[in-house]
């Protein structure tokens, strides 16, 4: 039998929860869809989040032939079966469309990538790459640029709710809080988590998913879960300054095969995310291990992660600096581009000056720069 997520998957898209921003009515992957627009995309969010429905709805709309590859095992011989294979129908136009739903796109070293280029620019191949990870770190830019990027948001608690309802199995307020918070906004990881309890217990309650999730019998989705579980903990670790612990899920990850570039660009956001300004050479020794990493790959650059993992759990934390930008972009959103004041805007014309911009400008002034609205407002504490 299929799992549970992949027998309530849907298959259309107005049926699809979440994601509102991409598929609600007028935006632009629903548009894409009903009019049927042939074009490479990439889908970039967290796991269990709605990228492979996508994908498959859109192929199916296109009447399309669907092919689907996981870049973690997949290589430039199943891109050439894929060209050569002859289509099954052939649709009004011609040689039906081959859709690629290519899954871990980030997976797929620089020299795949360029193979795949061509048949992506000719029309051969309509791509549709699904990543963990920020495409413009992990995708070429000659690929990166033929493709459209949707964004995909963790799933919020109403969506999952929803997606609950669907299996049409109780679950109290308690198990559901409880799913909640285990998932994530991973809608694959609650659903699993469900139909592992219901198969060994035969009901879903807190204490049933807590047995489940201890079971050695319960089959988990290998997609991506162990994954991300160990790399959240070994920040969680950082952050608390347990450098044994964070040691201990590196060395998880290395033992793994996990891609060090990977290890190392978390520690180059957690040195300004977290350790910020209470030790600004975090960043300098974050950037220096990204980097050994990048000229030395494994086994060596293991012990460059290693040092950057001790020093940053070693060092003092102060979020300052990343609560202030975020606490600027919620006002930034919430107003948005606000006048700028006159006295700090650059007098490059007669006309300019004439209107007072730069009038009173002075390099120490104590009075404050932001908009008149935001005159108060303090970002840094």
């Amino acid at each position: 039998m299929e799992p549970l997520a992949a027998r309530i998957r849907p298959t259309k898209i107005t049926d699809v929860v979440g994601q509102e921003h991409l598929v609600g009515e007028g935006k632009p992957l629903r548009v894409a869809i009903e009019k049927k627009h042939k074009f490479s995309f990439i889908l970039w969010g967290p796991p269990g989040t709605g990228k492979t429905t996508i994908a498959r709805i859109y192929a199916r709309a296109l009447h399309a032939e669907l092919f689907e590859l996981s870049a973690v095992s997949a290589g430039k011989d199943d891109i050439r079966k894929i060209i050569s294979a002859e289509s099954h129908d052939r649709g009004t136009l011609g040689i039906r469309t081959k859709v690629l739903f290519l899954d871990e796109i980030h997976r797929f070293n620089k020299s795949q990538q360029d193979f795949l280029l061509p048949y992506v620019e000719s029309g051969e191949l309509t791509l549709i790459g699904a990543t963990t990870e920020n495409p413009s770190f992990e995708v070429i830019a000659p690929l990166l640029s033929r493709c459209r990027v949707f964004v995909l948001e963790p799933l919020s608690e109403e969506a999952l709710r929803t997606i609950v309802k669907k299996t049409k199995i109780k679950v109290n307020k308690d198990a559901f809080d409880w799913l909640l918070g285990y998932s994530n906004g991973d809608a694959r990881k609650a659903l699993g988590m469900m139909e592992g309890a219901m198969s060994l217990y035969g009901n879903v309650s807190v204490e049933t998913l807590n047995k489940a999730l201890e079971s050695p019998h319960l089959r988990y989705d290998k997609k991506g879960e162990e994954h991300y579980d160990t790399i959240s903990a070994f920040i969680k670790s950082m952050r608390a300054s347990q450098a044994d612990a964070a040691l201990y899920y590196l060395a998880r990850m290395v033992e793994a095969g996990e891609d060090p570039l990977f290890i190392a660009r978390r520690m180059v956001v957690f040195a300004s995310e977290d350790v910020g300004l209470a030790q600004p050479t975090a960043l300098v020794v974050a950037n220096a291990v990204f980097r050994a990493c990048e000229t030395i790959g494994y086994p060596e650059c293991a012990i460059n992660l290693a040092h950057g993992v001790a020093y940053l759990a070693g060092a003092k934390k102060d979020r300052s600096a990343y609560d202030a930008l975020r606490s600027a972009q919620t006002d930034v959103r919430a107003h948005g581009n606000l006048p700028i004041p006159k006295k700090i805007r650059n007098p490059v014309t007669r006309l300019m000056k004439e209107l007072d911009y730069g009038k009173e400008y002075e390099k120490y002034d104590l009075e404050s720069y932001l908009p008149d609205k935001l005159k108060k407002k303090k970002y840094l504490k």
